[in-house]
């Protein structure tokens, strides 16, 4: 293959991606004085990454198999705009080998390996029968090419459960599931071969041994087209939800130096198993004492900005650079890392819900600055909509630091400092997982955050009284700005008078909604003299100065900065001692207890049907799997509220139901 057509400088970069990655990419772009080309479905009319390209264009309906995934419209995209290069970022077809092809087919250059390369070792399967020749040592398991149950029943048998039932093709934690037992694996291959379909359009599966309280770890390669090969170190991603990383750090807590050496060293070697260039990670498991390749992902990895934080490499320019056709600026003992870094992907779930992915209008974005060795990566802004086609990951807020110690501490203040409203986020949930004494402690395994979700999914702390008096001076600082006139006038500060005194009075519940909590009241006596604030027959001196994104509350003389947003008569606070949410109680009344639907079995989010599990009439036990929706590429299992038998099913497998649409009926065993 003719390397002049592979590699050649350009000027012109269509991204072929959404979100936050497309962002990063345009930004680096830009930089390095490329004109950038964005792309988008119907969806993403409005998004950040069309706006921050020089030109955008659209490539259909919101599905993403007819906008991202449509490689046809992806080319003629790159030809409509002058585009000679088109960076894949990470997911969609980022490590689709056809369509690396087909940009070269049409002249294009692809921001990544070669077709060959990413056949190799994109295949989870072949790439073990690969490293298997190279010498790097390998998970057990079985990796053929022959799929049907029965074959896969005996690699499963003859590795011996628990296994770990795994999509051949892609990554992200989709189409894999654990499988203890063996009455559990027929099951699990059926689910996880719709979800690898759905998601990669490639249902192969791969049997390997399942590695209890195993430790992730993985290293960043990136290669030329002149032989050059080098790594960059490693990263600790052992803290995942499903399979899914949460947590990432570099370089790893858990390794000695001779331990890196090594384990950098099989991975430079697992790369130069296939020439490889372009960026891309060796991905390993450790039980604690050996370390065993499990796959590579041939492209940028989510996590990649802990690597360029402790080494000072940006890498997408070095992607660039290479698919330039230059030599890698540095050799292999020229690569230094400084300090640590750890990263947290934000993103729009409720993990007191299972984590179930969360859409609608970004009503307030507020993150902290970049500065002091915080980094922040987004693909939102203020006022946008996260949609129910996507992966819901908003943001990642990294941070550097000398010491692991400190990184934590300041990723975890910009966590704290970050205020995302309109929809729910796992913000809170981030917080509470790197400050968890284990995880500060490095001990730790992949399964930590589903023994300790209970621990990390508590319930905020009841209000006390520095939250209702926040409160009370939230709704007045609203109250306040919304009034008209000048706004130093004393007739602005909530009914200031010359002479006498008023009473106003507030009621508040814990949490959002009408129907939480007993009601706490607080007083406001003003007019001429100090005002006050009256909890519970205590008298408290009181005064707020507005700033930025919320108020200095003075309150008996101690003066503390509280951070607020109010939607309507819902009230979100943060003060010292963590995040509060309120709600005002309507003082003309007319609030009614809500019904919380908890016994509906409806659609959570907008989503496809892909699997009935029960048929009408039959007897079920509660939490009882009725049917299965795709949701943000992930499956959700809608199950029985409570004992009882099915009525009704009002979907079918390919229905595409909307948010809140009733989908079955089960009537409650009489007792």
């Amino acid at each position: 293959m003719d390397r002049s057509k592979l590699y050649r400088r350009f000027r012109t970069l269509l991204i072929a991606n959404r979100g936050e990655i497309a962002c990063r990419v345009i930004r680096t772009a830009r930089a390095m004085g490329l004109r950038t080309v964005a792309v988008y479905s119907e969806a993403d009319r409005d998004a950040m990454h069309v706006a921050l390209a020089d030109e955008a264009v659209l490539l259909g309906p919101a599905r993403a198999r007819d906008s991202y995934l449509n490689v046809e419209r992806l080319i003629e995209a790159a030809r409509k705009t002058g585009a000679e290069a088109i960076h894949p970022g990470y997911g969609f077809l980022s490590e689709n080998a056809e369509f690396a092809q087909a940009c070269f087919d049409a002249g294009l250059v692809f921001v990544g390996p070669t077709a060959g390369m990413m056949t190799a070792m994109g295949s989870k399967s072949g790439s073990k029968a690969l490293m298997e020749k190279a010498g790097v040592p390998l998970v057990p398991g079985y990796h053929g090419e022959a799929q049907d149950d029965a074959t896969l029943a005996k690699a499963a048998d003859n590795v011996g459960f628990p296994i770990l039932v795994k999509a051949s093709a892609g990554g992200g934690g989709r189409g894999m599931r654990i499988v203890r037992s063996a009455d559990e694996l027929a099951p699990a291959i059926v689910s996880a071969k719709r979800e690898a379909k759905a998601a990669f359009g490639d249902d192969r599966m791969l049997i390997e041994k399942y590695v209890d309280n195993p430790r992730h770890i993985e290293v960043q390669v990136i290669g030329d087209s002149h032989g050059n090969l080098v790594s960059l170190f490693e990263r600790e991603c052992t803290l995942q939800r499903r399979h899914q990383k949460v947590i990432e750090e570099a370089p790893s807590p858990t390794l000695n130096p001779a331990q890196r050496e090594a384990v950098c060293a099989a991975a430079r070697k697992a790369a130069g198993a296939v020439n490889y260039v372009g960026a891309g990670t060796i991905e390993f498991v450790s039980d604690g004492k050996d370390v065993f390749f499990i796959e590579m992902n041939t492209r940028l990895q989510v996590e990649h900005p802990v690597t360029e934080l402790i080494t000072g490499i940006d890498l997408v320019e070095w992607q660039l650079r290479v698919a330039f056709g230059e030599a890698l600026p540095l050799k292999q003992d020229e690569i230094r890392f400084n300090g640590h870094a750890v990263e947290a992907r934000v993103y729009a779930e409720n993990p007191t819900k299972n984590f179930m992915p969360s859409v609608g209008k970004l009503s307030t974005w507020r993150m902290p600055a970049e500065t002091g060795g915080l980094r922040i990566d987004a693909g939102y802004r203020e006022g946008d909509t996260v949609s129910p086609y996507y992966d819901a990951m908003l943001a990642k807020m990294i941070a550097w630091a000398p010491t692991r110690d400190v990184a934590i501490e300041r990723l975890n203040r910009g966590l704290e400092e970050s205020d995302v409203r309109g929809i729910v986020t796992n913000i809170p949930f981030l917080s509470a997982l790197i400050t968890h004494p284990k995880v500060r402690a490095n001990a730790i395994d992949t399964g930590f955050i589903e023994r300790e979700l209970a621990v990390l999914t508590q319930a905020s702390p009841a209000p006390g009284e520095l939250e209702l008096c926040a409160a009370v001076a939230a709704v007045i600082n609203d109250e306040r700005q919304a009034a008209q006139g000048d706004a130093n006038s004393p007739w602005q500060t909530f009914g200031w008078m010359p002479v006498g005194r008023r009473q106003r009075n507030f009621a508040f519940r814990a949490g959002h909604g009408v129907s939480h909590g007993p009601e706490q009241k607080v007083t406001l006596n003003y007019g001429s003299g100090p005002s006050t604030l009256v909890i519970g027959g205590r008298e408290l001196a009181f005064a707020i100065a507005p700033r930025d994104g919320g108020f200095d509350l003075t309150l008996d003389g101690v003066k503390t900065s509280v951070a607020a947003v109010i939607d309507g008569h819902e009230l979100y606070l943060r003060t010292r001692n963590g995040r509060f949410d309120l709600h005002l109680v309507d003082p003309f009344g007319g609030e009614t207890e809500e019904q919380t639907g908890a016994d509906k079995i409806a659609a959570p989010l907008p989503g496809t049907v892909v699997a009935v599990l029960a048929e009408v009439g039959a007897k079920l036990e509660k939490g009882a799997p009725i049917l299965t929706l795709e949701v943000m590429k992930m499956e959700q299992t809608l199950r029985a509220p409570y004992a009882g038998v099915l009525k009704s099913v009002k979907c079918k497998v390919g229905d595409i139901v909307q948010e809140g649409v009733e989908l079955a009926v089960v009537e409650p065993l009489e007792e």
